[in-house]
């Protein structure tokens, strides 16, 4: 009890704010539904509405606050309007529909997934190349810390084409974009974890006569398991934002980017922010299921956490 009552207590902070804040937001486009319904509003004429701030409309004209948590097409929708938009289209839809959300986020899903797979992989294999040979260290590091410097916005377009001219469409791209956005923190974590162990630890194996591949797998990747774990939630949540970014440029149309694009087209902000709302509950789970995972190897392990 004593950990959930401060979250709720957050929670319904950021509610409220989030209620507070949609009603300037929202204000002139329900005083000029108002008009046009014969409402009487202050001023009287649109052009001097528009000049006037929207806190100010709202102080005369506080009739309309209700008004502006119940728009169809707010600039920013209220709390419940998001939920009932989630629960609709992920409770009351079939899953196949291409008007559910769990249809959308399952496609997401699979890129997602896949490209943390390629990532991670790739991730761990440059770390162990990077802790045992020097060339690699001076080389593959820095230009992995470079690369993260290039907006993704920026490159993912480029992946999407050169694949697509070599006949590579469809999952694969967006795994691809997915792999590059969470193979760096894999790889900052592997190096920081194969090194953790002391001098001691790596000297009492050379007493031993160990070779390099028994140092490393009975010493060295044991201890970057911590590492390794808290580096994959950074990766997977990565990976997921690398997965709705491959699907804008290609004008997809199933994803939660798919979803993100419709809205944006039709002006469904409503839509949009379910989807967003669908997009951080994914990486939540992700996250949390990596972190059960984690318990357990750890626990196994007798590692505490």
């Amino acid at each position: 009890m004593r950990l959930i009552l401060p979250v709720l207590t957050v929670i319904a902070a950021l509610v409220a704010i989030w209620y507070a804040a949609a009603v300037p937001m929202n204000i002139k486009g329900v005083l000029v539904e108002a008009e046009r319904a014969g409402a009487v509003v202050t001023p009287e004429t649109p052009a001097a509405r528009r000049d006037m701030s929207a806190l100010v409309l709202v102080a005369t004209n506080s009739f309309a606050i209700p008004a502006t948590w119940a728009q169809d097409r707010p600039r920013l929708p209220a709390p419940h309007q998001v939920a009932i938009e989630l629960w609709e289209t992920t409770v009351e839809k079939k899953i196949t529909s291409k008007r559910s959300l769990v249809f959308h986020g399952w496609v997401t899903l699979s890129a997602t997934m896949l490209g943390f797979l390629i990532g991670s992989a790739a991730g761990v294999l440059l770390a162990i190349g990077i802790l045992y040979n020097r060339a690699m260290d001076l080389s593959v590091m820095p230009w992995a810390i470079a690369s993260q410097t290039i907006p993704i916005l920026a490159i993912a377009p480029m992946i999407i084409v050169v694949l697509n001219s070599v006949g590579v469409q469809g999952l694969l791209p967006k795994a691809m974009i997915s792999a590059y956005l969470s193979f760096f923190p894999v790889v900052v974590g592997m190096v920081k974890g194969l090194r953790s162990p002391d001098a001691m630890q790596t000297d009492l194996l050379r007493t031993y006569n160990a070779s390099p591949a028994q140092s490393l797998w009975v010493l060295r990747l044991p201890a970057s398991l911590p590492y390794l774990f808290t580096s994959l939630k950074v990766a997977v949540a990565a990976s997921l934002v690398g997965a709705i970014v491959g699907e804008l440029p290609t004008g997809a149309v199933a994803g939660l980017g798919a979803r993100l694009l419709a809205g944006s087209y039709y002006g469904q902000t409503i839509q949009i922010w379910s989807a967003l709302f669908g997009a951080a509950i994914l990486a939540a789970l992700l996250v949390g299921l990596i972190g059960v995972i984690q318990r357990v190897t750890l626990s196994r392990m007798g590692l505490s956490q």
